[in-house]
């Protein structure tokens, strides 16, 4: 394990590839995180 194998973080640093093992930040809002929406005419 290191710099060919393509699963590793090391690996992908090497190749310059991106994928699970180096992940990037998303700008997308994550619907996990967002408190649910409520539904018309319903009221808390």
């Amino acid at each position: 394990m290191g710099k060919g194998d393509r699963r590793t973080l090391r690996g992908k640093l090497y190749r310059g590839s991106y994928g699970n093992s180096r992940a990037h930040k998303t700008n997308r809002p994550q619907p996990h995180l967002q408190p649910p929406k409520q539904a018309k005419g319903e009221r808390s």
